[in-house]
């Protein structure tokens, strides 16, 4: 047995193997899975605008009149007036001065980080950031403090203790594996005292968060305080692709200097096209923001009736998690079999001991299907000898009133709170700092992620 051979034997004894699922016909709630009609709860295509027959019409009409391909970088001649376009709809939408289109959201974050942050800075990640961002600090080669997530104590105490000519902290807004929502006004908060730069993913935020689904830094009245905001074109707007906006010289700046515009072929006139006609969609018709925030209360009210630990709130991504990944893997299979379809989700994507299905609520959904959705998911744990009861709690998702009041609570307070910071003594501070359980955060605060695919995939730690 090969090198390879024996890797792909190895994660299939950990229950960590993966394998391509056939989806025929286009994203809509309903789904042909292997040749079986199910009920679609973990796609991405959050308003369902991804088969919109306006969205399809403009990526159709966008590759007869320009083209399927871009034919080089944006730098060469790939750079098209569909570009510009989409472009600058997505600076005003956003309220930046300017916008940056990239291939991906993957190119993006690896772009962006890359170009803020060199060896001389220190980039402050919050620990269950996306892979992307991950890769996106590893490959800038600065210095990377992983601050426990969503912890503004420990960013604080992260902060103080590291200083460098450069800081920069970055974060997501949503997070994609647990729907909750990042502390953006107090993280802005200790980037102005500390004079560090900012960058927001808002993936998973865009079109689904904040007023007429601007996102979570518009929710958080940050809009111009945030010195890159990302996101992608790739979920709610139904496309492909992946934007960056910011003021016009920092956009100027990417241009010049992230990588991955430089070097990569500018994305299709289709995939733009048909972007610019979801967010023209979004924004003519906010009425679908609202149907996913009822479909997402519809869907966790029926999972908590059956006894899931779910809470109830508005966020559209809800996670069941199981524990063990074959538990999540049979959860799945039973669940596809009766006719729902919810990928399991595994290490190295979650820490070990919280595999999970990732549930997605859909604005194209009803609220019937949802309903009848949760009903079999709890009768497929039960056949598995899964309790619903039984599941891991996932932490408080923070309602959108109440970080809007806890928002405003933190901008009256901004003033204050920076002139305590300037005076309050070492050992006050070093208290601020210390964790959840009360001990001081030390040097195990800052080692390696929840999970490392070398040290925890290896034989020695599965057994």
């Amino acid at each position: 047995m090969d090198e390879i051979a024996e890797r792909l034997a190895e994660l299939e004894r950990l229950g960590l193997s993966r394998r391509l699922r056939m989806i025929s016909g286009p994203q809509g709630p309903t789904v042909l899975l292997d040749g079986k009609p199910v009920l679609l709860l973990c796609s991405n295509n959050y308003l369902g605008l991804a088969d919109h027959p306006r969205v399809r019409e403009a990526a159709a009409e966008a590759a007869m009149r320009w083209g399927v391909g871009a034919g080089a970088s944006r730098l060469v001649s790939g750079s098209m007036t569909i570009h510009r376009r989409l472009e600058e709809r997505l600076a005003s939408f956003k309220g930046t001065e300017s916008c940056l289109l990239f291939g991906s959201g993957y190119l993006a974050n690896i772009g962006v980080i890359g170009a803020l942050a060199g060896r001389e800075d220190v980039i402050f990640s919050d620990e269950l950031n996306h892979a992307s961002i991950v890769d996106g600090c590893r490959l800038s080669r600065a210095q990377v403090v992983v601050y426990r997530h969503r912890d503004v104590e420990h960013l604080d105490w992260c902060l103080r203790r590291h200083g460098a000519a450069g800081r920069l902290i970055v974060t997501d807004s949503v997070f994609s594996m647990d729907g909750d929502i990042a502390p953006l006004a107090h993280i802005a908060e200790l980037a102005n005292i500390y004079g560090a730069r900012v960058v927001v993913d808002e993936a998973h935020a865009t079109g689904n968060v904040g007023p007429d689904g601007r996102g979570a830094v518009a929710a958080a009245g940050l809009e111009g305080e945030i010195d890159v905001v990302i996101g992608t074109l790739g979920k709610a707007l139904g496309s492909y692709g992946a934007y960056a906006c910011a003021s016009d010289e920092t956009i100027q700046y990417l241009i010049n200097t992230a990588r991955s515009v430089i070097f990569s072929t500018a994305p299709g006139p289709p995939a733009v096209a048909g972007a610019l006609a979801a967010l023209e969609l979004l924004q003519e018709r906010p009425h679908r923001v609202g149907r996913l925030r009822s479909n997402a209360r519809a869907l966790r009210g029926a999972l908590a009736d059956e006894g899931f630990p779910v809470a109830p709130g508005e966020m559209h991504i809800v996670p069941l998690i199981v524990g063990g990944e074959r538990d999540a893997m049979r959860l799945c299979q039973q669940a596809i079999e009766q006719g729902v379809f919810a990928q399991a989700i595994r290490p190295p994507t979650v820490p070990a001991g919280t595999s999970r299905l990732r549930l997605t609520a859909m604005a194209s959904h009803t609220p019937g299907e949802l309903r009848r959705a949760a009903g079999i998911l709890a009768d497929a744990a039960r056949r598995i000898g899964v309790d619903p009861h039984d599941m891991i709690a996932p932490e408080p998702e923070p309602l959108h009133e109440l970080q809007e009041i806890e928002t405003a609570l933190v901008r009256a307070e901004r003033v204050e709170r920076a002139q305590w910071l300037q005076q309050v003594g070492q050992e006050d501070r070093n208290e601020v700092g210390a964790g959840r359980s009360g001990e001081p955060y030390g040097a195990a605060a800052e080692g390696p992620a929840l999970f490392d695919f070398e040290r925890d995939s290896s034989p020695a730690k599965a057994a």
